[in-house]
C-alpha cells in the first residue's frame, strides 16, 4: 500500500533539490571553518590578555617543582614545592641554570637547565641572599 509520502515525490524535482544541497554543503563548510576561525582567534586574545609572563634575573630565589624532579618522595601528601634555588643564569627561552642553597648544582629536569614553567618566584626570601 503506497503511502502519500512515496507517491507525492517528484523525482525530478528531488535530484534537483539534492544537488542545491550539495552546493550549499560546501557554501556552509566554508562558513564554519571561517567561524570556527574567528572564534580561536578570540580565545587567543582573551587568553593573551590575561597571562602574565614571568622572567626571573639572576640572584632571584625561585622554588622548583617536584613534579619536575621527584627528589622527594611523598606521593599525594608530598611536598609540592622543593628549594629554594637561586637563579644563576637565564640560558634564554625560559631556561636557567639553578644553585642550591649550599651551593650544589640540583640535578636538570629535563636536559640540561631548569624550565621556566617549572620555577615560581620565592618570595620573602631576601634573608637568604649572600
Amino acid at each position: 500500500m503506497p503511502t502519500y509520502r512515496t507517491t507525492a515525490v517528484d523525482a525530478v524535482h528531488n535530484d534537483e533539490e539534492l544537488r542545491l544541497n550539495l552546493d550549499l554543503l560546501e557554501e556552509r563548510r566554508e562558513r564554519a571553518a571561517i567561524h570556527e576561525t574567528k572564534a580561536k582567534l578570540q580565545m587567543t586574545k582573551y587568553y593573551n590578555v590575561r597571562v602574565r609572563g614571568v622572567t626571573f634575573r639572576p640572584s632571584d630565589f625561585v622554588y622548583r617543582s617536584n613534579d619536575a624532579s621527584h627528589t622527594v618522595a611523598g606521593g599525594k601528601l608530598g611536598p609540592k614545592w622543593e628549594g629554594p634555588y637561586e637563579v644563576m643564569e637565564a640560558l634564554g627561552d625560559g631556561a636557567y641554570r639553578l644553585r642550591s642553597m649550599d651551593g650544589t648544582v640540583p640535578p636538570p629536569d629535563r636536559g640540561h637547565s631548569q624550565s621556566q614553567e617549572m620555577l615560581s618566584l620565592g618570595y620573602g626570601m631576601d634573608k637568604f641572599a649572600s
